[in-house]
């Protein structure tokens, strides 16, 4: 078990599992899903259930049936991305993707027959949430969950690929801005407030650019491609600067809703990220150096690591700050 465990802490960290280690089926299903990301989706969605907790009436087993719709979701949505750039041919070995983890079908962790099993086994326990939030809650459950698949699917699904032309990062920000935590607050309470979309915006933003400085790291593979993720569009310089644009964005979003009284003045806590937020600037700043250092887990992946980081750290201190602000509430 202390292996197993061991394992498992390991992929959650990296997205990888050291070659000396064994495999045992839930380290392969963590791989399969890329659930070292998946804590990006249960903070939206911890921010929409902690907005939601000075409201009048709240139902904490709908809320927990959305915590599990929405990871559900995200596990099943990164499946659908490998499924349908292997499908394209923008998946292969010699492409980045298959370097800084393993890919589920190229790697042999499963077949495509079993990926698209997977799928639509994880889309029917999701359909399944969403028949019992929506007798609960109504007609709008549904529409944030279609608008969430539609986006999902439409992401490198033809005939859309939004990913390919540019508005794969915009769609990741609404996702993991309004539709998770605005969605999450909905199940939760019956209602959705204006200001709640408003504060969905800080986290949205530190998403959107862990996508963004994914995409600086895939620049020469995608270009090669013909994928026109923004980074190709723009160009790397403009890109990296909008990475860090939207990094020092969250700090001044958060300060702005504390100020107006939107959000408590505890989640100024997430000033203590700044010494984390500097560092990750000049990394931006900088060329990506020519080999990684020792013991870097996702090589040739480099700023998307770092961008990564300060987001868990300031995404965990923001989600401190709002339950403090519930315990110990204090507002401008």
């Amino acid at each position: 078990m202390a292996s197993a465990l061991s394992n498992w802490g390991e992929i959650l960290r990296t997205q990888n599992l050291g070659s000396d280690r064994p495999m045992d089926e839930v380290s392969r299903w963590l791989l399969i899903t890329r659930a070292s990301v998946i804590p990006m989706t249960l903070v939206s969605a911890a921010i929409g259930g902690l907005l939601a907790a000075g409201a009048e009436e709240t139902s904490w087993i709908a809320f927990g049936a959305a915590l599990l719709g929405l990871v559900a979701a995200h596990a099943a949505n990164n499946m659908i991305n490998d499924y349908f750039d292997l499908e394209s041919g923008v998946d292969s070995q010699e492409y980045v993707r298959t370097q800084y983890a393993p890919h589920p079908v190229l790697s042999g962790l499963i077949s495509k027959r079993g990926l698209l099993l997977a799928i639509a086994l994880v889309n029917l326990f999701d359909l399944g949430i969403l028949m019992f939030l929506s007798e609960r809650r109504g007609w709008p459950v549904p529409a944030f969950a279609l608008l969430g698949l539609f986006i999902s699917v439409g992401y490198v699904a033809p005939p859309f690929r939004f990913k390919h032309i540019g508005l794969g990062e915009p769609s990741v920000f609404l996702v993991w801005g309004p539709l998770m935590t605005g969605g999450s607050y909905f199940v939760t309470t019956g209602t959705l407030p204006p200001w709640v979309l408003v504060a969905s915006v800080p986290y949205a933003l530190l998403v959107t650019a862990v996508l963004l400085a994914k995409h600086v790291d895939k620049f020469e593979a995608d270009s090669a491609r013909g994928v026109g993720t923004l980074p190709v569009l723009l160009g790397r310089e403009r890109s990296l600067f909008l990475t860090q644009e939207l990094l020092v964005l969250f700090f001044a979003v958060v300060l702005s809703l504390v100020m107006t009284g939107t959000l408590s003045v505890w989640t100024l806590l997430v000033f203590l990220a700044l010494p984390r937020l500097w560092k990750v600037l000049r990394v931006l700043s900088q060329p990506r150096p020519e080999r990684p250092p020792s013991g870097f887990p996702i090589w040739p992946l480099w700023y998307v690591a770092w961008c990564f980081g300060i987001t868990r750290t300031a995404g965990g201190l923001l989600v401190l700050g709002l339950l403090l602000g519930i315990v110990y509430p204090v507002q401008l």
